[in-house]
């Protein structure tokens, strides 16, 4: 164990000097050039490409995105160090800390035996430690997707009691927010329709909520089978000589009832 450590240790080492060569004057231009502004959709797109090879259960691909996403941690590190205001040990050292003062039932002598207690006692220990924020919904970061934001902000007020207390109630008040956007919709007010689209979106997302489904993970498992399925009927056309645009609606929709059917019986 303690050999790997130090590969551990010393590999991690190698990547914050690999890192500073990059960044020093005879370095890479494109990475001299960069900043944490301009890096920012980077460390975004890894992180969902990390994602993306968890979905797909691919331990080569998540290999390599976890390498992706480290680097643009120490990337920013780095960057941070050269005007002198924070360093990797910075960060580290931080992590580290948060970690052991956040399981106090593991590294102290607090008691917690399940993953709700820990919860629970994570987001009491996080308030205390910042008496400064005057919201519970302060730092829910404000560029997540909107699904997953609306997931966090319904999580957090549900902690303190402000929730439905029956399922019945969350499909009331859907079917509620459904009616006023239909409503919207047929005297066309324009205006109103993209607010009363987003309550059906948040009614939505509540739902999946209460029946404990990520909401984010449940739509995008659709944009991934409906890509699948419609780059079936694609490659079906294709195979007949047939473009698109030349294909009926009737063709088209034949085709998807087929891939389904294929899905279903794991047909290939």
């Amino acid at each position: 164990m303690e050999n790997t450590n130090m590969a551990v240790a010393n590999k991690f080492l190698e990547l914050v000097e690999i890192m500073a060569r990059l960044r020093s004057p005879d370095g890479c231009p494109w990475d001299n050039e960069q900043t944490h502004e301009s890096l920012k959709r980077f460390l975004i797109e890894e992180a969902y490409e990390l994602a993306e090879s968890i979905d797909e259960q691919d331990d080569p691909a998540m290999i390599e995105e976890c390498g992706d996403v480290l680097l643009q941690v120490v990337f920013h590190a780095r960057i941070a160090e050269e005007t002198r205001r924070f360093s990797i040990l910075d960060v580290l050292d931080k992590i580290c800390d948060k970690l052991i003062r956040r399981h106090p039932h593991v590294f102290g002598d607090r008691t917690a035996d399940t993953a709700e207690e820990v919860l629970r006692n994570w987001e009491f220990d996080k308030r205390k430690e910042k008496p400064e924020r005057k919201s519970i919904l302060e730092g829910i970061p404000k560029n997540l997707p909107a699904l997953m934001q609306a997931h966090r902000i319904q999580e957090r007020v549900s902690k303190v009691g402000f929730d439905w207390k029956r399922i019945e109630e969350v499909y009331e008040k859907f079917e509620e927010e459904w009616r006023e956007f239909r409503e919207a919709h047929s005297k066309e007010h324009r205006q109103r329709l993209e607010e009363e689209l987003g309550d059906v979106f948040f009614a939505l997302v509540n739902i999946a909520r209460y029946i404990d489904v990520d909401p984010e993970q449940a739509l995008s498992r659709t944009n991934r089978k409906f890509r699948r399925r419609f780059q079936y009927i694609e490659e079906s056309l294709q195979k007949r000589d047939r473009a698109l645009e030349e294909s009926t609606l009737e063709e088209m929709d034949a085709l998807w009832d087929e891939a389904k059917k294929k899905e279903r019986s794991g047909t290939p």
